[in-house]
């Protein structure tokens, strides 16, 4: 059964199980999902109120564009276990010859790769939606400021522990072509969600003070 199939009480206590994944991983995944939904709760509240009718069209749109990033980041808890369980795969191969130690060492070489590449997409995804939650402030309905920063602050984690991940297994690969890509576009990437999640919460809360 996959990850995204099981009940919330299902996936918490496979999670909580000595099992290594899911993870960290699927976990960001996770709270990109839940960050991409909030979004989107928050523009439909926002359609139809008389006070916003000037933003209809753009919440519209934003709805559209976050459904689709939720349903990618959806797709990417599932990835991200897998990508995990590939490595599992590798250590039950033979290295009994040069031959066989030479295939496992290439074997784990492409699995860690994949480890890295799968949240990288889930960082790119959060640093997405969060470009949409950019563009709702000072067109949504106000009355949705704490669920549109719960949304900027699943989506701050999703991406940092996105980072993480990646981060942990650039430290296993041999290509310093990949390694060196990887940890420059990454983080700079992590800078910019930082700093944009950082400028919408701190405009949500400055909304909420009296």
């Amino acid at each position: 059964m996959k990850l995204i199939d099981r009940t919330v009480k299902e996936f918490s206590r496979l999670l909580a199980s000595e099992e290594p994944a899911p993870g960290g991983g699927s976990t960001a995944a996770l709270q990109g999902v839940l960050g991409a939904s909030l979004i989107s709760m928050v523009a439909s509240l926002t359609i139809g109120r008389k006070k916003y009718s000037d933003n209809d069209a753009l919440m519209k749109d934003i709805i559209k564009r976050a459904e689709d990033l939720r349903k990618t980041m959806l797709g990417i808890i599932d990835r991200d276990t897998d990508a995990y369980n590939q490595v599992s795969k590798v250590f039950s191969m033979p290295k009994n010859t040069d031959d066989e130690i030479a295939d496992r060492n290439d074997a784990m070489q492409t699995a860690l790769k994949t480890c890295t590449l799968v949240p990288f997409e889930t960082m790119h995804c959060a640093y997405s939606t969060l470009e949409l939650a950019m563009v709702m402030i000072g067109k949504y309905n106000t009355n949705a400021a704490s669920d549109l920063g719960v949304a900027v602050l699943s989506l701050k984690a999703a991406a940092e522990g996105a980072w993480m991940n990646v981060l942990i297994n650039l430290d296993g690969i041999r290509d310093e072509i990949f390694t060196a890509k990887y940890t420059i576009a990454g983080g700079e990437l992590i800078q910019r969600i930082e700093e944009l999640a950082d400028d919408i919460h701190e405009d949500i809360l400055h909304s909420l003070y009296p």
